[in-house]
């Protein structure tokens, strides 16, 4: 009882991490966290748009070979080092701690997402009004070019669906969204005023992210049970609602029919293979820093293969929801699916809002979905601050893991980043959080953190040594697949992915905008921020490193033999001993 007690003290005189209260806790926010904005706006239109039904083939295909191993082998790397994602690599290939910075850079873009929290609120509130704003053209906003939901109803009396007629015209649902939300203006040159509602609607999400991780993993786990949980009720809601709509099944055929030619296609398995990146949350460093506050025997092994089959499950069920809406709208209309049918914001504030219009009780269903949003959102933002938090604490645990010292330092990021995105609700905000989206989280970023990781690990630090430690840890033993996968399939298919991505890269565009010269210099900045740390640091080390060549290569790839939760242990045994041998000699 004495030593449990001070145990204890001293980990909260030293500044301990922590870990997770219990497993359910582990599961909630990791769940909450790949499940996110990916399963409802990207997967269900690139299963449409890439062959339907056969796109499952490239998608369960990559999930097996990469999704999979690589949740494992970042899982697992932060569950044995209990380290974030920069200096897990001290006890793994110093060499390779480049990694950890590279991906401390993609998470400072990844912050911007938190604009998507910003639109769901803000869309939330104005379900509560008695007429949806979005449903008609009898607003301050809206243009001349504006029609609302009784045109566009061509089940309504006395109107016919032209689409010659309706080709220069705008509906109110697209012109609340680029004129009453984001006010657009002519380009990122413009940016314009901050647009006071949507900085309200900021600072409420930056307060919510604070309270969820001001205490770490003790306060995100608790907040983890209804944020991730509550998605999956308005989920169940809509789709229910979804499946009884007419012309629902219209649209899940669209969503479901296989085209087997699309197979051939190579960009349809690079799109796989980056929606597995995407929703999976690999190569960002999250993994890594979720595992780390498991207990050093927690089968990471197991929960992997859940947590993956419940990200894709989701995917997949999410499809039917978007889907089945849309072959309603698609009905109601008198168009086919194809022609409703986008990915992007574009789908969750455009299109699904102008559904939820023409249902009964439109209210109701507006408020359904953009709670789910919200707090898909949510969950995919706090995590990832905190994850970078902790990250950053623990270079310098000393400095930032005193009490108290911890919470100022989760409130200074907070409010840091809560005044550089007031730019993102400017008039301009929308191109620079494209600009953020293209290039700042580009799939470049993640297939090299991918390929470096495999090298680091599989092959400088030992795929059997990896393989041995996950033995250790959970008690099974990995099957020699996933040595191959780190070994060879990984390395290979980031490598081919990563050279496609260059040669069919395009500038980017929104709409008829073009982005100034100046701008695309910016993005590949952002690019290279992140990619080129890994050989930098890697370099940097080796000019610093004394001794010659070969022998500051040996110091630089040789992992450390006492992990944190090693040198606890024979600390907490030595403390024993002395205990022991103080007692006898009294």
């Amino acid at each position: 009882m004495n030593r449990e007690r001070r145990k204890t003290e001293n980990q909260r005189r030293d500044g301990d991490r922590g870990q997770w209260t219990n497993k359910t806790e582990y599961i909630l926010v990791v769940a909450g966290n790949v499940v996110g904005l990916g399963n409802v706006w990207r997967f269900p239109y690139l299963c449409y748009k890439n062959g339907g039904g056969a796109f499952l083939v490239p998608y369960g295909l990559l999930a097996v070979v990469c999704g999979i191993p690589l949740f494992l082998l970042e899982t697992s790397s932060g569950q044995y080092t209990q380290e974030g994602f920069i200096t897990c690599w001290r006890k793994l290939c110093p060499l390779a701690q480049g990694i950890g910075y590279g991906q401390a850079v993609m998470k400072l873009y990844d912050f911007s997402f938190i604009i998507v929290q910003v639109w769901a609120l803000f869309y939330l509130v104005f379900s509560f009004t008695s007429q949806l704003p979005w449903a008609n053209c009898e607003n301050t906003w809206n243009t001349v070019n504006c029609i609302g939901l009784q045109v566009l109803d061509s089940s309504a009396p006395n109107m016919t669906t032209n689409q010659t007629m309706l080709t220069n015209t705008t509906s109110a649902a697209t012109e609340f969204w680029e004129r009453r939300v984001l006010a657009m203006s002519g380009g990122i040159e413009e940016l314009g005023s901050v647009r006071w509602e949507l900085a309200l609607c900021l600072l409420a999400c930056w307060v919510f992210c604070y309270f969820s991780i001001w205490k770490g993993v003790r306060s995100s786990g608790k907040v983890a049970y209804f944020t991730a949980t509550f998605p999956y009720v308005m989920l169940l809601i809509l789709l229910i609602r979804g499946l009884t709509l007419p012309g629902a099944w219209e649209g899940i055929y669209f969503y479901l029919y296989p085209d087997m030619t699309r197979l051939a296609n190579l960009e349809v398995w690079v799109e796989a293979g980056s929606q597995i990146c995407f929703s999976y949350s690999i190569s960002s460093g999250i993994l890594t820093v979720l595992g780390s506050y498991n207990r050093h025997n927690n089968n990471c092994y197991k929960d992997c293969f859940w947590i993956c089959l419940l990200n894709s499950g989701t995917s997949f069920v999410a499809g039917f929801v978007v889907f089945s809406v849309l072959g309603f709208m698609a009905q109601k209309q008198g168009v086919t699916v194809d022609n409703v049918a986008e990915s992007g914001p574009g789908l969750v504030f455009v299109v699904y809002p102008q559904a939820t219009a023409m249902m009964p009780v439109p209210q109701f269903w507006s408020v359904c979905f953009f709670l789910m949003l919200f707090f898909l959102s949510v969950d995919t933002h706090f995590v990832t601050v905190e994850c970078f938090i902790t990250s950053i604490s623990d270079l310098f645990p000393k400095l930032l893991r005193a009490a108290g010292r911890s919470e100022i330092f989760a409130l200074f990021i907070c409010l840091l980043f809560f005044l550089i995105h007031l730019t993102l609700v400017t008039e301009g905000g929308i191109y620079i959080f494209q600009l953020y989206d293209y290039y700042g989280c580009t799939r470049a970023c993640h297939y090299c953190m991918a390929l470096s990781e495999c090298l680091a690990l599989a092959w400088i630090f030992g795929a059997d040594r990896v393989i041995k430690n996950i033995e250790d840890m959970t008690g099974q033993r990995p099957s020699v697949f996933f040595k191959l996968c780190w070994k060879y399939i990984i390395p290979l298919l980031s490598l081919i992915s990563f050279i496609l991505y260059l040669v069919g890269y395009t500038h980017l565009k929104i709409n008829n905008y073009v982005y100034p010269d100046w701008a695309y210099t910016l993005g590949w900045t952002m690019t290279l921020s992140s990619v080129l740390m890994v050989p930098l640091w890697a370099a940097g080390q080796m000019c610093l490193t004394p001794g010659t060549f070969r022998q500051r290569l040996y110091v630089l790839c040789r992992p450390a033999e006492d992990p944190a939760w090693k040198r606890r242990e024979m600390e907490e045994e030595g403390t024993t001993v002395e205990l022991r041998t103080s007692a006898v000699t009294a």
